[in-house]
């Protein structure tokens, strides 16, 4: 998830110096996995990028049936998963940053959403589960489909 996936799954030019992970299989592996890939590893001071395992993170509820194999066969021992795009779109609704609202026009922009499947997964695997705030969570989401994913944008490139 996060701004990893939107680079290396979906296209958008930007850097990104982690890779946010919402689970790490076998359990009980995270602790050794982020000795050797963890922010403070010499992974991350060689190459510039390392794992952080997120622990609270709000994701649509059947993510599981609907991710995708980043880089397949790559590894022996490492397999990468990333979320599909509307569910990645979901995961940036809570916290909205600026960087976020990019990665959701990058997302939309470039064709891998639409406004109905946004809206019905929200609705029907986020939106019951929202602690807090709902009204602000659906004003997010009415945002970002009246701003990126309206019928009258141009497709991707074409702008002046």
């Amino acid at each position: 998830m996060g701004g990893f996936a939107v680079v290396q799954a979906y296209g958008l030019e930007r850097a990104t110096a982690d890779i946010d992970v919402i689970a790490v299989l076998p359990y009980g592996i995270a602790s050794h996995l982020l000795e050797i890939a963890g922010k403070e590893s010499t992974l991350r001071i060689e190459h510039g990028i390392y794992l952080d395992v997120v622990t609270i993170a709000s994701v649509p509820e059947s993510y599981e049936s609907r991710l995708t194999a980043l880089y397949p066969g790559c590894w022996r021992h490492l397999r990468l998963f990333v979320l599909e795009a509307h569910d990645l779109a979901l995961t940036k609704l809570e916290r909205n940053f600026e960087r976020d609202r990019g990665d959701v026009e990058h997302l939309a922009r470039s064709g891998h959403l639409k406004a109905s499947m946004l809206q019905e997964r929200y609705i029907e695997e986020m939106r019951p589960y929202v602690i807090g705030r709902v009204s602000w969570h659906d004003q997010t989401l009415q945002m970002w489909i009246e701003a990126f994913l309206t019928e009258t944008d141009p497709p991707q490139g074409t702008r002046g």
